[in-house]
């Protein structure tokens, strides 16, 4: 039985700029880092004394006699992907330490950790990078998600990275050089709050995609923000200029579609700031979920007080990335 383990992300910087229809005209980075909250998928062949041939425990349960009758569609392409066939049934199970659909992207956590896992489980292994390209083809390729390229690598790797993207395609993953007590300083001054998970991510991501070329100004100076934010992490200057950028880059993301935000958001982001944040974004692609925001550690007992109609989620940087381990039953 093999067992894989793989982080959630939060992107901070450059989303938006990791579309391939944006980065192979204009090139793109994102600044990011994965958590210590996971994706967990069980795998293992199936013994051959049941009437299925698989059974997949997601959300549902899918008891089966072959592959292409799997519902769950990353469980059935990743399947026939990597030529399992009906002959050697796979059991699959999967629990997330988060909610689906809430901006720490959970699914492509999900599609590389069930690569990762059923690689695994074949005898073989992947690099990071393979891992990342791979879980990235099966989204963008296979199953014609309206997804970028970023969240496959930051989960595939592991820690806070700045993740470039050439015109090319050539993806670059380059680890933050901050010492440990900087990074600290960081993680302290960061809330996540949960505000729920009803949202279409691939909705609002067909929209930001269909308006790329109307938010080019928006875009290049999203990816400016990247560069700053990690001189000034990688440097010595006042983490709170970190908050600042938030900011700025918030109202940048808003603007690449209408259907990004809400009045509630607006109206959390509000009182947010009122109660000592000095920046903050909405994870993921828009309309609710998770919202981090930076606040000097001197005022979070106060933010989190205005806020307490909201789940406060603490968490800690993380820097492993995607692990698969074997357990013996």
């Amino acid at each position: 039985m093999i067992n894989s383990k793989t982080p959630y992300r939060v992107s901070f910087f450059g989303g938006g700029t990791d579309y391939p229809d944006w980065y192979m005209k204009n090139g793109g980075s994102v600044l990011s880092t994965t958590i210590d909250k996971y994706c967990h998928i069980t795998v293992r062949f199936l013994p051959p004394f049941f009437s299925i041939s698989h059974r997949v425990v997601w959300s549902k349960i899918e008891n089966v006699k072959s592959i292409s009758e799997i519902t769950h569609p990353v469980v059935r392409e990743v399947l026939l992907d990597l030529k399992f066939n009906d002959l050697k049934g796979v059991e699959i199970h999967h629990q997330g330490d988060l909610p689906a659909g809430s901006g720490v992207g959970s699914s492509s956590s999900f599609t590389v950790g069930l690569i990762n896992a059923l690689t695994s489980l074949l005898g073989d292994s992947l690099s990071k990078h393979e891992l990342a390209l791979n879980a990235i083809r099966m989204e963008q390729n296979i199953l014609k998600e309206n997804v970028g390229s970023q969240d496959q690598v930051a989960v595939a790797y592991g820690g806070f990275n700045l993740i470039r993207f050439s015109k090319e395609g050539e993806i670059e993953v380059n680890q933050l050089k901050i010492s440990n007590s900087r990074l600290n300083e960081l993680n302290r001054n960061l809330c996540f709050l949960y505000l729920g998970d009803d949202r279409r991510a691939a909705e609002i991501a067909g929209d930001v995609i269909q308006n790329l070329r109307k938010k080019e100004e928006q875009l290049f100076k999203m990816n400016s923000l990247v560069e700053r934010a990690t001189q000034l992490l990688e440097g010595e200057e006042d983490l709170d200029e970190f908050g600042y950028l938030l900011d700025e880059n918030w109202f940048l993301k808003k603007s690449l579609s209408p259907l990004i935000s809400t009045d509630e958001i607006n109206n959390v982001y509000e009182i947010a700031k009122k109660s000592g944040a000095l920046g903050g974004k909405l994870c993921g692609a828009g309309k609710t979920g998770f919202m981090i925001f930076y606040v000097p550690f001197q005022e979070k007992e106060f933010f989190e007080k205005s806020l307490n109609s909201f789940l406060h989620v603490p968490f800690k940087f993380e820097s492993f990335g995607s692990q698969v381990n074997q357990i013996t039953i």
